[in-house]
């Protein structure tokens, strides 16, 4: 138990608001599984198509940029604290009314997409707010190594539960009670509605203050924060597909929801622990070599999917997406956050200008990916699109190396 009660202590160390949102938002890693993997799951089984599993998450990625304005707006007369509750509540509403939802055409899908992804944005952008007053660069690998870890675990134990849960009801039945598929996708979001309530509460005991600048729109920034902006958009670019492509890879190659949780908890694991010990030891210098391994072991996944195209070649491409999401965050979280307090003290501007303006980069980033998958998918295959689609994405990423150890030295001197 030795190394429990000392990684125990590590933890009590860290200041009151710091560790109030790690609480917090372990609590929304039960959630987040469900919404980036079962939600797309759910479109693809009710319509059959692929292209619209992306469509919606264009309209949800949209949402988020059109949230984060209202959000600055709100800034100024709402606690950041009670917006940031706000998000996590509605992130379970809006999954509870779209599963509640019959119809699943165009129309439909771009309202909900719409309303997942303001509610989505209500919670990102005031998360990065929140862990940029909470935090500073020597603690960050910390706070990101245990938030990785936490989102990890759940990576596990969620997919594992929600896939065994919705084979058995719509297979033999809980209880002696047989529900059909959509009965028990709603039974699942009712349950993320209660866990969003919960860590609600938590965040209720932190302390946070709001920005003392009130102004969060600029339309000019600084080179190095146009450097950060690039390498956003890169990161746009993959992470537009990670949210869609793994539920239709699983449920084309490999088999139903059930399959696809089994396939979620393979190496997550050893991922959790890998990350949570270099979060815990990793200095800021260690940004980029991290940076680096996490796009390698992802590039290594999407060759072997286009190669293979099967269900082995499935099952390798999400172990390595499990590896490649929480390194590469370890590393870029910070060095954006690091980005945020330089520029914000040069130019004398409010952070959130930068939390916000860091969303469109992102955006601008996933409308690419996602614009390209949707043409490819339509004018040439679905196949075309899933094998040679993610290649280009990550290609470009791999180009992106060389920007993200610009910012970090321009950063540290």
């Amino acid at each position: 138990m030795h190394p429990i009660t000392k990684e125990w202590s590590v933890f009590k160390q860290q200041p009151h608001n710091m560790k109030v949102l790690l609480v917090t938002n372990l609590l929304y890693a039960l959630v987040l599984p469900i919404v980036e993997i079962f939600v797309g799951a759910y479109i693809m089984r009710n319509t059959g198509s692929p292209s619209f599993v992306a469509i919606y998450q264009l309209a949800m990625y949209a949402g988020i940029v059109v949230s984060s304005m209202v959000n600055g707006e709100l800034l100024k007369y709402v606690k950041v604290k009670t917006l940031y509750s706000f998000g996590i509540l509605i992130s379970g509403l809006s999954m509870l009314v779209m599963m509640s939802i019959q119809a699943t055409g165009l129309a439909t899908l771009i309202v909900a997409g719409l309303a997942m992804g303001i509610a989505a944005g209500f919670f990102w952008t005031n998360r990065y707010l929140l862990a940029l007053e909470s935090t500073n660069d020597t603690n960050r690998n910390y706070f990101f190594g245990l938030e990785s870890f936490f989102f990890s675990i759940c990576a596990i134990i969620v997919p594992l539960m929600v896939g065994a849960f919705l084979a058995q009801a719509s297979g033999e039945g809980i209880f002696g009670v047989h529900l059909n598929i959509n009965k028990a996708y709603q039974i699942v979001t009712g349950v993320v509605f209660i866990i969003t309530i919960i860590a609600c509460v938590v965040l209720a005991k932190g302390s946070f203050v709001n920005p003392e600048q009130k102004t969060y729109l600029y339309f000019k920034f600084s080179s190095l924060w146009n450097k950060m902006i690039v390498l956003a958009a890169s990161k746009g670019l993959v992470q537009g597909f990670l949210v869609t492509a793994p539920a239709i890879l699983v449920l084309k190659l490999v088999g139903n929801e059930g399959d696809l949780g089994i396939i979620q908890g393979i190496g997550g694991l050893m991922t959790a622990i890998i990350v949570y010990m270099l979060g815990r030891i990793a200095k800021p210098r260690h940004r980029i070599a991290i940076f680096v391994l996490g796009i390698l072991v992802f590039f290594a996944g999407v060759v072997c999917n286009a190669i293979l195209f099967s269900a082995t070649g499935v099952i390798l491409f999400v172990l390595c997406k499990i590896f490649y999401t929480p390194l590469y965050d370890l590393a870029y979280y910070p060095i954006m956050m690091k980005t945020i307090d330089v520029v914000s003290e040069q130019e004398g501007r409010n952070k959130y200008a930068y939390i916000m303006n860091h969303e469109i980069g992102l955006f601008a980033g996933r409308a690419i990916g996602l614009l390209l998958f949707i043409l490819l998918a339509t004018y040439v295959s679905d196949v075309f699109a899933l094998k040679w689609a993610l290649i280009i994405v990550v290609g470009l990423q791999i180009v992106s190396i060389p920007l993200a150890k610009l910012i970090t030295k321009i950063t540290n001197h």
